[in-house]
């Protein structure tokens, strides 16, 4: 029997999963992938796992006999009992977690013991929507897998870098020192791009890079020595660009407003925030950058028009703490398959440099930018599951 690292990202109705061989050296794909969606929903909705093997083929598309409360827990105990089915023989020697706030004590993967989990408890005021149910998914999975290590990977960690002035609010000290800084998210995928680049760019990587991992969530990271330098998400996952369903940064005055003169609550701007705004809100119609692309409404370009419009914009607040720009990277499902977007956002951006291929483009060519302008212009999938993986491999041995 064979070794195999598996790798969960628990979020709030869903498990993404992935197992990848656990050799000499972790391959970028792994033998199963899948997820299980609609946890804890109720009424009619049930928990569905699809997944597939490395060659893309279904291995199950089913729904789950699971109902009522602590449905995390039912799923992922599951989850291993199909594993042992599906596996090809292998024992899982490893869990690796997604988690999203390490807060500014974490700034690498780290084995879990009972005191680093109280540790992650105590960051949950920093991301309640998120931390309660990555740390469902460790204790789940504990309990599944009892004496197998579990790792913590944290979406805050690669941005830690950042000098210090670049993780501050404009807020009274007393504030700060309780944690309301900028950490920045999604350091995953930036950390497995800024593992990648060399091969695409050789020396210039270490240069002025900035990234755009574009996707129903999105943000951007500006790196240097390929290294997070400044970032467009903050204290939460909604600050920065406007997203599938969140607004991105607003204006503080607006929510004053809102409570005010609208009797909004905390939980009604939360929902306006995270779930009502957005591409979906501007539209009208959906989040769906695809849809939007596909019609012809005026509300579906508008929606298009301001994502690009804001991008552009944190283009160049980001190339100024930079001092400049060596490359632009697109990844993430809308970075790589969204040409129109791309077209958009670097038909305005000229002035730094930046000029694509069109034709490159629309092939999705990994890159994209005319040979004679000064800025690369790159299209690369993430692999968040992978540099998870790694990681776990890396600390259990």
């Amino acid at each position: 029997m064979s070794d195999a690292i598996l790798t969960i990202n628990a979020g709030s109705s869903s498990i993404k999963f992935a197992l990848f061989a656990d050799g000499h050296a972790i391959p970028a794909e792994p033998e199963v992938v899948g997820q299980i969606d609609g946890i804890g929903l109720g009424g009619d909705i049930h928990p569905h796992l699809k997944a597939k093997n490395a060659a893309g083929d279904v291995l199950d598309n089913c729904d789950l006999p699971l109902t009522g409360k602590g449905q995390h827990r039912a799923a992922l105990a599951f989850l291993v009992d199909w594993l042992r089915g599906h596996d090809g023989g292998r024992e899982v020697v490893g869990v690796g977690h997604r988690v999203v706030h390490g807060a500014e004590m974490y700034s690498r993967p780290l084995l879990l013991d009972a005191a680093t989990l109280d540790a992650l408890r105590g960051f949950i005021p920093l991301a309640p929507l998120h931390q309660p149910h990555n740390i469902a998914g460790i204790e789940a999975m504990t309990a599944a897998l009892p004496g197998v290590p579990q790792v913590a990977c944290f979406d805050t960690a690669f941005h830690r870098s950042q000098p210090e002035i670049a993780q501050r609010f404009a807020l009274p000290r007393a504030i700060t020192e309780k944690g309301v800084r900028r950490y920045g998210f999604h350091g995953l995928s930036y950390e497995y791009i800024a593992d990648v680049l060399p091969q695409h760019l050789g020396d210039k990587a270490n240069g002025r890079v900035i990234v755009a991992h574009l996707g129903n969530g999105a943000s951007m990271c500006a790196m240097k020595e390929r290294r997070s330098v400044a970032t467009t998400m903050g204290f939460t996952a909604v600050e920065g660009l406007m997203m599938g369903t969140r607004s991105g940064s607003l204006d503080p005055g607006v929510l004053l407003y809102l409570m005010d003169y609208q009797g909004m609550d905390a939980k009604a701007l939360e929902r306006l925030l995270y779930k009502e705004s957005g591409l979906l809100g501007v539209s009208g119609i959906s989040q769906d950058m695809r849809e939007l692309l596909a019609s012809d409404r005026p509300e579906a370009r508008e929606a298009v028009d301001l994502f690009c419009y804001r991008i552009v914009r944190e283009v160049g607040s980001l190339a100024a703490a930079l001092g400049g720009l060596d490359a632009l990277v697109f990844t993430g499902g809308i970075g790589e398959h969204a040409a129109p977007v791309r077209a958009q956002v670097c038909g305005a951006l000229g002035w730094l440099g930046v000029r694509i291929d069109e034709a490159a483009n629309a092939r999705h060519d990994r890159r994209i930018a005319m040979a004679d302008f000064s800025v690369d212009v790159l299209v690369l999938p993430t692999n968040e599951e992978w540099m998870i993986a790694r990681h776990t491999a890396a600390l259990i041995d």
